[in-house]
């Protein structure tokens, strides 16, 4: 008598499960292409676009004792993915979301519309360039989540880097055609912490396995918070000198809030900052030369919060597009198009988690010495700043760029966008800055544009594009004058 088929049936019930749940804990199939085809996104709602790139979305365990899993958005890049390096992009907080901020308004290709349930194309995605993944780190963002609800009270540097790196060398198995690839960190605000702390992790590992599990080449961090001291020297002057406060409320700041941690700063520090924040007024302070979203009430309490709440651009300026988000990834056939397990989905998706900011552990007050590290390990480092952000200022960057004592390789000069000036860029022995002018903290949402173009010449390894015309010295347009 023939034996019952159970195990083909049994296997072919959790292929289901896992098509509709998207469980990482629930026996994924060994073979990776067959998980890749499990994560892989048919059609967004909301799209009314074909698309010629594919892209993934599912859950990677990192920890399987307390049962910890990061939420990934994979995007392949547009054309000829295969020979592209792949981007990782992490945004800060802590504990807000990359797919909210750097994919549904930064440096994504789908980019969500006011009704919050349309999508429309990003025509400056970095996926042009290169295959781009979002991760939502640490657990209790986005929807990432841990079956231990202590994991999401006791989150911190050292934690994030090491799940961080977990998560990649996962991911490389379940994608294994992308190992060996040149890889690339970005990120921006806390990820000022994030992107270089992950990037040690990773040459790290390297040197200890004697193999490169991950072929790290660089990274890139924007507006980041790098330095405790410089970073306040910074943001105060900023805002002094802008006009945004008063000479008592600056001298004040100077005098309280001196070597405080942007993470657990002192009661008289906390007063002084909510005294600035009353003299802000009603704006951005992520982008304080544009509106404001009038639905959010609580923008001005971004200086204690250090959070990405600021908005979008499509064709016109949207100050409130973090609200569409919200809209877009809580509608419950978003999360089953991107294989959200509503058994561990949050009761209400949000871009940043107050619980994981709140009880955030280990913050370092620098991370500069570990740039000198990796400064000498050989890897491409650029900084980048939009020059009209409040909240980490390109002062501050100045400063504890200065604060690294690098050489000057190339000196301070303007670059060029469609022959207009860009931003103006420094390379040193070992790091490269880049203003963009006139973006906020949220460089591609401001300047998209110039970001793609940012990333474009980051990858490639060359400067920024020089003026298309030749600028006559001011000696020769003298004697051409005479």
């Amino acid at each position: 008598m023939a034996k019952p088929r159970w195990d083909s049936a049994l296997k072919f019930l959790i292929i289901l499960l896992n098509l509709h749940l998207g469980s990482v804990f629930s026996a994924p199939p060994a073979d990776p292409i067959a998980q890749q085809n499990l994560d892989r996104v048919a059609e967004l709602p909301g799209q009314s676009f074909n698309l010629s790139f594919a892209h993934f979305s599912g859950y990677v365990p990192v920890n399987e004792d307390s049962g910890r899993a990061l939420f990934y958005w994979f995007v392949e890049a547009a054309e000829d993915p295969h020979s592209k390096p792949v981007v990782l992009w992490l945004n800060g907080g802590p504990g807000c979301s990359s797919i909210a901020y750097g994919m549904a308004e930064e440096i994504g290709p789908f980019h969500i519309e006011a009704d919050g349930k349309t999508l429309y194309l990003n025509p400056y995605s970095w996926n042009q360039v290169a295959n781009v993944l979002f991760v939502d780190s640490p657990v209790g963002v986005g929807f990432s989540y841990s079956n231990t609800s202590s994991d999401l009270l006791s989150n911190g540097d050292k934690r994030t880097a090491n799940d961080s790196l977990t998560f990649l060398l996962n991911w490389f198995e379940r994608f294994p055609q992308y190992k060996g690839r040149d890889f690339y960190i970005t990120g921006e605000s806390y990820g000022g912490h994030y992107v270089p702390q992950l990037s040690q992790a990773i040459v790290k590992y390297n040197l200890k396995t004697k193999e490169k599990a991950v072929n790290l080449k660089g990274y890139m961090v924007g507006n980041a918070l790098t330095d405790d001291y410089h970073d306040h020297l910074g943001v105060f002057q900023f805002m002094w000198s802008a006009g945004l406060i008063s000479d008592q409320t600056y001298k004040l700041l100077n005098l309280l809030c001196d070597f405080q941690s942007f993470i657990h700063t002192s009661n008289s520090c906390d007063s002084v900052l909510d005294i600035a924040n009353a003299e802000l007024g009603n704006i951005d302070p992520y982008s304080i030369y544009t509106p404001s979203c009038p639905a959010n009430v609580s923008q001005s309490n971004g200086l204690r919060k250090r959070r990405n709440t600021v908005g979008h651009i499509s064709q016109k300026y949207d100050p409130c597009t973090e609200a569409h988000s919200v809209v877009y990834f809580n509608l419950p056939n978003v999360q089953r198009a991107l294989h959200v397990d509503p058994g561990h989905a949050p009761s209400k998706w949000a871009t940043c988690s107050d619980v994981v900011s709140m009880t955030w552990k280990d913050s370092p007050r620098t991370v500069l010495d570990v740039y000198k590290e990796l400064i000498h390990s050989g890897l491409r480092i650029w900084m980048f700043s939009g020059d009209n952000d409040a909240v980490i200022p390109i002062t501050s960057t100045r400063y504890s760029i200065d604060a690294l004592k690098l050489p000057t390789v190339k000196p301070w000069r303007a670059w060029y966008d469609d022959g207009q000036v860009g931003g103006w860029t420094q390379e040193y022995a070992g790091l490269t800055f880049v203003s963009v002018r006139g973006a906020g903290h949220e460089v591609p949402l401001h300047k998209p544009k110039q970001a793609l173009t940012l990333i474009k010449s980051f990858l490639s390894g060359s400067s920024m594009p020089a003026s298309e015309q030749l600028i006559m010295p001011a000696s020769e347009q003298l004697i051409s004058d005479s």
